[in-house]
């Protein structure tokens, strides 16, 4: 049952945040500041890794593909947000609906798969330092990132493929400000409940199997920092404290979402718009800030730059 044949519903109509043209206006100013620094500060990120060689580790490699990432999770939703806080009648057309479905699974399958690479090697570098350069060769990141995007885009797909089938026969409107998978599925003219349990446990188990791949590998690393002498694990702890803020700030709403995935409060548009907006700046902010390679790298760059327009 092809959607061309039974769906009637060529476009939906987003409900966005808010129905006042003020808070609408102040939305957009915010929002567009959090995204601007979001992309900029994420691009920095892989500029400064790139540039200099002192970052040419397996930390900083999987870093700057984190970042990548980040910058194509802020473009999934972000603009067309802050343009329709500008127009009243906010609408997305059905391909579009499932195209920014497709991106923005993708992006976030990929970004968990990522993080767990991370764990590892910081459990390497941490719990197994002789084998640390022999085990996190050039080769395991590379394998490390293209499983992640296909483990990303395949989840993304086996949402997809149902979807894109559902009868869209009449109700269009998506109390959101993008196209969120389960609002999108409650629209359909057909008892949805099955359909509703395939995608809670299509999301739920790639998000549970990595965060709890996650919590046990930053567990033993921080009994293995503990033990270790306090000179030697300062540095080491100030790394973890960064990747765990991360995870507890990005698998957070997600695993909200999850365990009401279906039944929606007011308050989950604004835990949407932290996942979906305030999310990727958390990288540039949370690595850079605390990571004194980064820092010290940033500002060589910085004065190189500035040598450069005096000469």
């Amino acid at each position: 049952m092809a959607h061309t044949n039974e769906s009637v519903v060529s476009e939906f109509v987003l409900l966005g945040l808010s129905d006042s043209w003020e808070l609408q206006l102040f939305f957009f100013a915010i929002f567009s500041i959090v995204y601007v620094a979001s992309v900029l500060g994420n691009v920095m990120i892989i500029v400064i890794i790139s540039s200099d060689s002192h970052l040419n580790s397996p930390m900083y490699f999987l870093l700057s593909n984190l970042s990548f990432i980040d910058i194509c999770q802020s473009n999934s939703a972000t603009p067309k947000m802050l343009g329709d806080f500008l127009f009243e009648h906010k609408t997305i057309s059905f391909e579009g609906c499932m195209a920014q479905i497709f991106i923005l699974h993708s992006f976030v399958g990929s970004e968990m798969m990522l993080l767990v690479a991370m764990a590892y090697d910081r459990f390497i570098a941490i719990c197994k330092p002789l084998h640390y350069s022999t085990v996190m060769n050039r080769r395991l990141c590379i394998i490390f990132v293209s499983i992640s995007w296909t483990v990303g885009i395949l989840h993304s797909v086996s949402h997809l493929a149902f979807t894109v089938d559902l009868p869209f026969c009449g109700p269009n409107e998506v109390d959101s400000f993008f196209c969120d998978l389960p609002l999108v599925i409650e629209l359909a003219c057909m008892d949805t409940y099955k359909m509703e349990i395939m995608t809670l446990t299509n999301s739920g188990l790639i998000s549970l199997s990595c965060f709890l791949a996650l919590i046990i590998s930053y567990a033993i690393i921080l009994i293995t920092v503990q033990r270790q002498s306090s000179s030697g694990s300062s540095k080491a702890l100030s790394t973890l404290t960064a990747h765990i803020t991360v995870v507890i700030l990005f698998f957070g709403p997600c695993i909200y979402f999850y365990i009401w995935p279906f039944s929606r409060l007011s308050v989950d548009k604004f835990i949407s718009v932290f996942y979906t907006v305030c999310t990727p700046l958390l990288n540039p902010i949370i690595y850079s800030l605390r990571n004194e390679d980064v820092k010290s790298a940033m500002q060589k760059l910085r004065n190189h730059h500035v040598n450069s327009w005096k000469n």
